[in-house]
Parts: structure tokens; C-alpha cells; sequence
């Protein structure tokens, strides 16, 4: 009869813990896998409004894509060449314009709190002045999406074959904040690589390799 008694106890308590084990295990991914991370960045800026409202595409800025293994974090050269004319938001700048208008007066140079912020970095007085003798600086951009360092992966050759950048980064044109969005791991590569042989990409037919040294070597 006891050991009866002791044996229900163990089942139970072992139930016990698989149930826990289970539950702790509800939200539990690989190492390494960050999918969902987005990091607050130095300067606030909006893929949103520049992929989406505004359409400008995503090799624009990160040029580097196209031709090799890294999209390439875009350099304040590439900024610039936006806003070194547009300071602010259009709303901001045209409420500027109206008010300079009825006053009969030039419009001031309207700078936004994150614009600035990148005109400091480069050591502006403003967007077409350097400061003397300030030194421009990098913008210490945060890095999204982190794979491991002993996989390989070559956006040019992604590129080439037609995958679009949302296949692996989600819809950027609408978010704030970039996120990664997929989780990046193996299994979901393999899976990617077999769905692309299967059905091709864009219309036309591909060979995506499933062989090992092409991630790894």
C-alpha cells in the first residue's frame, strides 16, 4: 500500500514538473535567435516614411547589397544627400513658408531635434556650414540583424537571383523602428532555399543549393 502511495506521488510530482517544465519552455527559442529585437537607435529614424510614404528604394541606402556579402550601413555622405536641403518634416517647413509670408520676411531654417543630431555628428553649424574645427563622426548605428560567425551570407547573390528584401526582412516600409522579423535560423534558410527550387522566384527557375559549405566554409 505505501509503495502505492509513493509511486502516485512520484507520477504526480514528475506531471508536476513536466507541466512547469513546459510552461517555462511556452516562450523558450534557440541561442541566437533575436527575432522580434529592435534596438532604440541614436537617431530616430523612420524606414516607415522613407521606404514606405516616400518610396525611396532600399539599395539607395544601402548600396553595398548589390554587391557583395553586406547591405552595408549607409554613411552620413548618403544622408546628406537628402538633408542638406530638407531640415524638418514637410508640414513643419511649410507652416514656415505660410507664416514668413504673411510676415514678408525670408523663411528661418526650421531643424528638427533628430536632424540635428546628425548635423552635430558631422560637426554642421548648420546643413551647409561647417563648425571650425569640429570633427565629423559616424553615427553609432545599432545593428539589427546579428547571425552567427560561422555562417556566410551574400546579399548580392540573393539579389541577383531575384529574392526581395522583404523575403528576409519583412515589411520594412512600414515600420517606425526596424525589427528583425524572421528568425533567421537554419531550419527556416533550408526551408527557404527548398520553397525557391520548388516554385522558383519571380517567374523564372532556381537551383537554390541545400548544400552545407555554402553558409558554411
Amino acid at each position: 500500500m505505501h509503495r502505492i502511495i509513493v509511486t502516485v506521488i512520484l507520477l504526480v510530482g514528475l506531471g508536476y514538473s513536466l507541466v512547469v517544465l513546459a510552461f517555462g519552455m511556452s516562450d523558450w527559442r534557440p541561442p541566437g535567435d533575436q527575432q522580434g529585437y529592435s534596438p532604440e537607435q541614436p537617431i530616430t529614424y523612420s524606414h516607415r516614411l522613407h521606404a514606405g510614404e516616400l518610396g525611396i528604394d532600399c539599395k539607395f541606402c544601402h548600396s553595398a547589397a548589390e554587391h557583395g556579402k553586406y547591405a552595408g550601413i549607409p554613411s552620413t555622405d548618403v544622408c546628406m544627400k537628402c538633408h542638406k536641403y530638407v531640415t524638418s518634416s514637410f508640414d513643419l517647413l511649410q507652416e514656415e513658408i505660410e507664416k514668413a509670408d504673411k510676415e514678408k520676411r525670408k523663411p528661418k531654417t526650421i531643424i528638427s531635434a533628430e536632424l540635428q543630431t546628425l548635423y552635430d555628428t558631422l560637426g554642421l553649424v548648420d546643413p551647409k556650414s561647417p563648425e571650425p574645427g569640429a570633427d565629423a563622426k559616424s553615427i553609432p548605428w545599432v545593428r539589427v540583424h546579428n547571425l552567427p560567425d560561422f555562417v556566410t551570407f551574400d546579399h548580392s547573390a540573393h539579389i541577383v537571383a531575384g529574392v526581395t528584401c522583404q523575403k528576409c526582412h519583412g515589411p520594412v516600409e512600414s515600420m517606425e523602428r526596424v525589427r528583425q522579423f524572421e528568425s533567421l535560423s537554419m531550419g527556416w534558410c533550408v526551408n527557404c532555399h527548398r520553397e525557391a527550387t520548388e516554385n522558383g522566384i519571380d517567374g523564372h527557375p532556381v537551383n537554390a543549393s541545400l548544400n552545407c559549405t555554402v553558409c558554411h566554409h
